[in-house]
């Protein structure tokens, strides 16, 4: 099985905001999204990135301007999805399954582009998602207007997965094609229903961690930071136990991705060709 990351997109943030005892200089930070090669399921997106419809379109509503305003975020064009679809010979179209990690722009923004896809993605996230008013669904930093209008009738929620149990310091979570190949491992903290990706299987088992911290810094040192990165945490009580536990897996000799680590690793495009 092949796993490659790209990277959507560049969002820089000083280093203090995000490493406790960081400095002010600033730190630009990846937006990865990553393409699985599954023996079975095929070509599989792991969220979307950053792409032109959150931050360009004419489309977008005021609040998605205000956002993109603020946070400036630079496209990658070279690693955007569609062009490195295209590297690999596919189009949208081969795409059937992307797994949703969690519905926060920097993920969700290209789930239009895929309109015969399924969506592997927290029922219970999306549930309460529905259940908020507009404006409730802003201050989770969730813009609806980013999901396909009939995300709910292509979701395949991971409630319904087997689960597979924690051994020893290596976690457990939904086996997302039963095979043991791609565990969701639940990642509570950072966003409502945000889950990681373990894949066991690998030389050294990897453990697609997405913004259950910006720096691996932050988890190899112990130096997850404090306020005022924890305001918008969906959970903050829950960022240290779950960085503990990521912690823990390094212990064991596995390794850990971050979405937004700007450090290049072995599975980034770039590295793996």
């Amino acid at each position: 099985m092949r796993i490659v990351f790209a990277n959507s997109a560049w969002v820089s943030a000083a280093e203090r905001l995000i490493l406790r005892g960081g400095s002010w200089q600033s730190v630009r930070l990846r937006v990865r999204y990553g393409l699985i090669f599954h023996p079975v399921a095929g070509p599989v997106l792991v969220d979307t990135g950053y792409t032109p419809e959150a931050l360009t379109s004419e489309r977008r509503g005021r609040a998605l301007r205000l956002y993109g305003a603020l946070l400036k975020p630079e496209l990658n064009a070279a690693e955007q999805v569609l062009p490195v679809l295209g590297r690999f010979g596919l189009s949208p179209d081969d795409i059937r399954t992307v797994i949703v990690t969690h519905f926060h722009a920097d993920h969700i923004s290209g789930l239009s582009l895929f309109r015969n896809a399924r969506f592997i993605a927290s029922d219970a996230a999306w549930v309460r998602a529905k259940a908020r008013k507009p404006r409730q669904n802003l201050r989770h930093g969730v813009f609806t207007e980013l999901f396909p209008t009939d995300f709910e009738a292509r979701l395949d929620g991971i409630s319904a997965k087997p689960r597979i149990e924690p051994r020893g310091d290596i976690p457990g979570g939904a086996d997302l094609f039963g095979d043991g190949s791609m565990i969701a491992v639940d990642l509570p903290g950072h966003a409502d229903g945000q889950f990681g990706l373990l894949f066991a299987g690998l030389e050294r088992p990897l453990l697609y961690a997405v913004d259950a911290q910006w720096l691996l810094k932050a988890l190899t040192e112990n130096r997850t930071p404090g306020f005022p990165a924890t305001l918008i945490a969906e959970d903050a009580a829950a960022i240290e136990p779950i960085s503990a536990m990521l912690r823990r897996f390094l212990g064991t000799g596995g390794e850990v991705m971050l979405c937004h680590d700007p450090a290049p690793t072995s599975h980034d495009l770039a590295e793996a060709g």
